[in-house]
């Protein structure tokens, strides 16, 4: 199994999916065609965390005063199925290991995992 879920609209999400080989992803742009419940529980069952999912660096996150606030797991998910931007992006699932964030480490591990 390997997915995908990425912004067209982020130029790093552009830029990661030309630095990998795509073959045989399934790709989905997370605007046009939002992550579903079952996506997400997918995603958490491998990251055990919404928070790690979460991107706080949205700017919604700051404009709706989040940033103050103790947000709990189940606060995380809620927003994250609510509005697009609070997925941390890219998200990559490659068989049983998930790659979340375009961070040089996290790109170097999923290259590296696509060999």
């Amino acid at each position: 199994m390997k997915k995908g879920y990425y912004l067209k609209t982020c130029d790093t999400c552009k830029r990661i999916l030309k630095e990998i080989n795509t073959d045989g992803f399934e790709l989905q742009e997370i605007k046009a065609t939002p992550v579903t419940e079952a996506q997400l529980a997918e995603m958490y069952a491998l990251s055990n965390s919404y928070e790690g999912l979460f991107n706080k660096r949205s700017r919604l996150y700051k404009s709706l005063g989040l940033k103050d606030k103790n947000l709990t797991e189940s606060d995380y998910k809620k927003y994250i199925l609510e509005e697009y931007t609070f997925l941390k992006r890219p998200v990559f699932i490659v068989e049983n290991e998930i790659f979340i964030g375009n961070s040089k480490k996290v790109v170097a591990e999923l290259k590296t995992k696509l060999g």
